[in-house]
């Protein structure tokens, strides 16, 4: 890597006391800034490393209250962008992300292959097989919901915390609309599609420890589906109706138009037939039949289209 590039590290701190001075001690000579974010933690976390942290590159940042795990983070990238950093990596404070793997994640931005990189929990069979099994389905599940989301199609483990971004890319989001709690990663790859950011997976191992985890399915389940829905609505308008009009735009909506004529045509014949006791004619049903088959291999043309449309120019060293 290039020994002029200014690597800084966001933390958010929230209930982490016990693990926060061994991963802030395990940080590699590689980078120059270590911003440690205490968000409102119970623990007082901010303290505790003012108090028996000696490393100089480490800079404490203090929320007054709880602003989320994706708010912690924006207000570390606040910190590298007013620095005037290169590079912003995003670790744990709970020890389960190992700091020396941060060159890995740094190292594509550098070399100008990526924009933003994230750690990818799902490369060996063995790390995936370590995973807790409602962990490892959940994240198989969000995986997918994410490449309609987002439009990262070959990317996995879309919630894995350990990123890295260019400080350039990072000024050309809107990060006051990032969504501040466990969305914040997902958000972050919608918000980086919309500028046609390059993402690419650094693979890593899966490491649990007897840290307590903050994250309760049933209560971010409707979050993540509703977050999900509106993003990838957004996401559809802006690529394909707004920022530009492709083939795959007419694919999605004349998919659209033929399913949706199949659906209600013979939907309604199928009810007179009903409350009149006639069967429809063959031509009716062959007609709504037709239509829906059509729109369906338009529909399956455009997600085609949708796969082979990923980003693959990184843009950083073009928002000079």
């Amino acid at each position: 890597m290039k020994s002029d590039w200014r690597i800084a590290v966001v933390i958010p701190c929230y209930r982490v006391k016990a693990h926060i001075l061994e991963v802030l001690a395990q940080m590699p000579d590689v980078v120059q800034r270590i911003y440690v974010v205490d968000d409102a933690c119970p623990q007082d976390s901010g303290a505790w490393v003012q108090q028996h942290c000696v490393d100089e590159r480490v800079r404490v940042l203090r929320h007054t209250e709880n602003r989320g795990v994706g708010g912690a983070v924006v207000t570390g990238y606040g910190q590298a962008v007013a620095e005037d950093m290169d590079v912003v990596v995003k670790v744990d404070g709970d020890g389960q992300m190992d700091p020396a793997l941060i060159p890995r994640f740094v190292k594509p931005i550098v070399q100008g292959q990526a924009d933003y990189t994230k750690g990818n929990r799902f490369y060996r069979p063995e790390s995936f097989q370590s995973m807790p099994k409602l962990r490892r389905f959940g994240n198989l599940a969000l995986s997918f919901m994410t490449k309609f989301s987002s439009g990262y199609w070959p990317n996995m483990d879309p919630t894995n915390g350990y990123t890295a971004v260019s400080v350039k890319v990072l000024q050309a989001l809107p990060l006051e609309k990032l969504s501040r709690r466990y969305f914040f990663e997902t958000d972050m790859l919608f918000r980086l599609n919309t500028i046609r950011a390059v993402v690419r997976d650094v693979p890593m191992e899966a490491v649990y420890g007897e840290e307590v985890s903050n994250l309760k399915i049933s209560s971010v389940l409707p979050e993540f589906l509703r977050g999900h829905l509106v993003r990838s609505g957004k996401r559809y308008v802006y690529s394909y109706l707004i920022r530009d009009f492709s083939i795959g735009s007419l694919y999605s909506l004349v998919g659209a138009l033929f399913l949706l004529f199949g659906a209600l045509f013979g939907a309604s014949h199928w009810l007179h037939s009903i409350a009149t006791g006639i069967a429809s004619s063959n031509g009716t049903v062959m007609l709504a039949g037709m239509s829906v088959l059509i729109g369906v291999q338009f529909l399956i043309a455009f997600l085609h289209y949708d796969v082979g449309n990923v980003p693959s120019v990184p843009i950083t060293d073009a928002l000079d």
